[in-house]
């Protein structure tokens, strides 16, 4: 078979020259033997891949036994045992997706870009944020010895637009609901912007009627989230067991049913949209809105970053007040010029 690359001399460094597109490339030595090594590696490239992935099991086996053997299943594994528990159990069920078929039982050194861009158009959103986690765990743990995809060849992710509740709309919600549980449930996510399930899963302990307090650690990121009790929020509670869970029934129900309940009843009101978790924003909007300072504000969300806050915030409307009226509640201050005050400093000198 005829070689491909001619190996020619350039001052004292080898090149070499492909015969078929005619590009020219610098080996970087000037070492004969070595370049001609190389040249014969790119001819064996390209007249025989099928030998050229033995070979490259042959080498990698040495560095890794078990790094030929493994598939992308392994890597799901292995995500799926970091972070805490709901953000664990969130990873398993998204490892068991279809889109994620098509690759899960291939090994890790004969993925290519085709693989990974048929997994991400058979796919949505979520689909390529978690391909991205499993890309970069099995390339930091070494299992995977080059990357598979650039970073700017990832596919944008476009996450579909979030909005809040409005008052309206949470209004006709809760007085058309019928069941108790659920329309506690709702106004309960109204009062406090927890998500559906850190409010499902309150009890009467996260309750501190002596300190008129409402405390409790958020599931996805362990942050506590504590906010007064004022006197809507007491009106709910009150109406809540005082022993156990503050919603027994809906609190066994899973994340997608509680959904889904909450999605039939918009769609019987003809609201759009909107799901449990767009309260969140609901009650951001609203703390911005009406001068809430940010930092409360983030505890009372339970948010470990000023960024996601702002996030949830940032579709808030504020209409700033007259800056006469706010005069009149603030003391003036006095001010002086710089001359002014120099004057006055010399003429309590002089006497």
């Amino acid at each position: 078979m005829k070689n491909r690359y001619w190996l020619f001399k350039r001052g004292t460094i080898y090149y070499l020259e492909d015969t078929i597109t005619g590009k020219q490339e610098s080996l970087r030595t000037n070492d004969p033997k070595r370049a001609e090594r190389l040249r014969l590696a790119k001819n064996e490239a390209t007249g025989n891949r099928t030998l050229n992935l033995a070979l490259a099991r042959a080498y990698l086996g040495t560095h890794d036994p078990k790094m030929c053997k493994r598939v992308w299943s392994d890597v799901m594994e292995e995500l799926s045992s970091h972070g805490l528990e709901v953000s664990q159990a969130r990873c398993r069920q998204e490892m068991r997706s279809k889109p994620f078929d098509s690759i899960r039982k291939k090994p890790l050194v004969e993925t290519n870009a085709e693989d990974f861009l048929e997994v991400l158009r058979s796919g949505t959103v979520s689909t390529n944020h978690y391909l991205r986690r499993l890309h970069n765990l099995a390339v930091g743990l070494g299992w995977l010895p080059w990357p598979i995809l650039a970073p700017k060849l990832w596919p944008k992710i476009i996450v579909k637009p979030k909005r809040a509740i409005t008052w309206e709309e949470h209004q006709r919600i809760v007085s058309t609901e019928g069941n108790t549980e659920r329309r506690l449930y709702y106004e309960l996510l109204w009062e406090t912007g927890a998500s559906q399930s850190d409010g499902v899963n309150l009890t009467h302990e996260n309750v501190d009627w002596a300190a008129r307090r409402l405390s409790y650690r958020r599931q996805k990121t362990g942050q506590l989230a504590c906010l007064s009790i004022g006197a809507h929020l007491e009106q709910i509670l009150r109406q809540l067991p005082s022993n156990g869970r503050l919603f027994p029934y809906w609190s066994r129900l899973r994340d997608t049913d509680r959904s889904g309940e909450f999605a039939r009843r918009c769609r019987i009101l003809g609201i759009q949209g909107v799901t449990l978790h767009s309260y969140r924003y609901s009650w951001a909007e609203r703390a911005k809105t009406s001068g809430y300072p940010a930092r409360w504000a983030e505890a009372a969300l339970g948010h470990d970053s000023r960024a996601v806050h702002a996030a949830y915030a940032k579709a808030a409307f504020v209409v700033c007040p007259p800056l006469e009226d706010y005069e009149k509640k603030i003391i003036p201050m006095q001010l002086q010029t710089v001359e002014s005050i120099e004057g006055a400093r010399l003429e309590a000198q002089s006497s």
